[in-house]
């Protein structure tokens, strides 16, 4: 291989890693690794499969396939043949002609034709985490009855780049185990809030129901004044209970996206307060899930301020695209408060975790408000 060409493989490989770096979610890094390797070693089509422990695949991507061939090819393929030969054996398969191996055994009629295959087991120490597998090589100086099919400088970049890809994809599982925690983390918070204010205003409705039911033959008009004081009461626990059903409900962000998701939870706020909720958007293009999560929890945390603290009657939420970032601008027009005096006596109405989430990203939160005149708070994120 001449140096030339040698550094071109270099630069592609290194183009790849850092492609498979800026994602963080499993599918982002599986997808990328499929593109990347489908790129670098000019291949008509790429897959990659993560194995279950039942004979077939949890998570199976590919490139180089349309949506609509994907879904007339059918189910996915089992561990077989020579996709069993690297998942059992984490050994390298170049072939000449796929159809004429003996372990080939067959494919489904809308599976598109194969000839050249490379497959190369993505491994972390004795782990297998998947096989990466490449068909078809493209030479754009020979027509296809002349294909040459993959060398071994293909078979040694796609064994880098698997290498590479196994860390990738061992960070990704890390990271998403850390969201995990951090989930089992945001219930455990939103179970003691639903201990410290539901439960309490239970216990008080229960204790004014009580008095009520012992005023009832002996003085009426305050049995009156005490069963209003019920309905009150009832009334501020179902709206302490619908606003922890909302925050307990799973965020949907991998299926649905920021947008989606902040719009039905407005939406859902909007029809169990009396507040009116609304929220808008302009120019937002797709973030790091990092980043997506935190704006979406930051939104949250100040809808319940503005809801459950600032007796707000109007809430305004916003998301504006801003280069590669986004900002995300939450207006109400509640009691307001000084947030220096908010800091000194020791309550930060969740602003503290606000700030956590936005330096955590690489972002900046801002809150501008006054006793009387309404709160706004403002968070930047960095794009990818």
């Amino acid at each position: 291989m001449s140096s030339r060409s040698s550094r071109r493989g270099i630069e592609a490989v290194s183009e790849a890693v850092l492609a498979m770096s800026r994602h963080l979610e499993v599918r982002e890094v599986l997808q990328t690794i499929v593109s990347s390797a489908r790129e670098l070693l000019e291949a008509q089509y790429a897959a990659l499969g993560v194995p279950d422990d039942h004979g077939g695949f949890a998570q199976f991507v590919v490139d180089g396939v349309s949506d609509e061939q994907w879904k007339a090819i059918g189910p996915l393929p089992r561990q077989h043949g020579i996709l069993a030969a690297m998942l059992h054996e984490a050994t390298p398969q170049r072939l000449r002609d796929v159809k004429r191996d003996p372990r080939f055994g067959g494919w489904p009629s809308a599976h598109p034709d194969m000839a050249d295959f490379l497959g190369m087991p993505v491994v972390d120490g004795d782990e297998i985490l998947g096989a990466l597998f490449l068909a078809n090589k493209r030479c754009a100086t020979r027509p296809p009855q002349d294909r040459g099919g993959f060398t071994e400088e293909d078979e040694e970049l796609l064994r880098t780049l698997a290498a590479h890809a196994a860390i990738a994809l061992t960070n990704a599982r890390l990271y998403e185990r850390s969201r995990e925690l951090t989930l089992a983390g945001e219930r455990a918070r939103i179970a003691h809030e639903l201990h410290d204010a539901v439960s309490q205003k239970l216990f008080s409705l229960r204790l004014t129901a009580q008095a009520a039911s012992a005023l009832v033959a002996r003085d009426p008009e305050r049995a009156r004044e005490e069963l209003r004081q019920v309905a009150a009461l009832a009334a501020e626990a179902a709206d302490e209970l619908r606003a922890v059903v909302v925050e307990l409900r799973p965020a949907a962000l991998d299926e649905d996206g920021l947008l989606a998701t902040l719009r039905t939870q407005v939406g859902v706020l909007d029809r169990a307060h009396s507040a009116r909720i609304s929220f808008g958007h302009r120019h937002v293009r797709a973030l790091p899930a990092a980043q997506e999560e935190a704006l979406l929890r930051v939104a949250q945390e100040a809808l319940h301020n503005a809801l459950r603290h600032a007796d707000a009657g109007r809430v305004t939420v916003s998301l504006e695209g801003r280069g590669r970032g986004a900002v995300l601008t939450v207006c109400d027009d509640g009691r307001g408060f000084d947030p220096s005096a908010v800091r000194r006596a020791g309550r930060h109405l969740g602003l503290v975790s606000m700030r956590d989430r936005a330096d955590g990203v690489g972002g900046g939160l801002t809150v501008d408000s006054a006793p009387g005149r309404g709160t706004v708070i403002e968070m930047e994120v960095p794009g990818g």
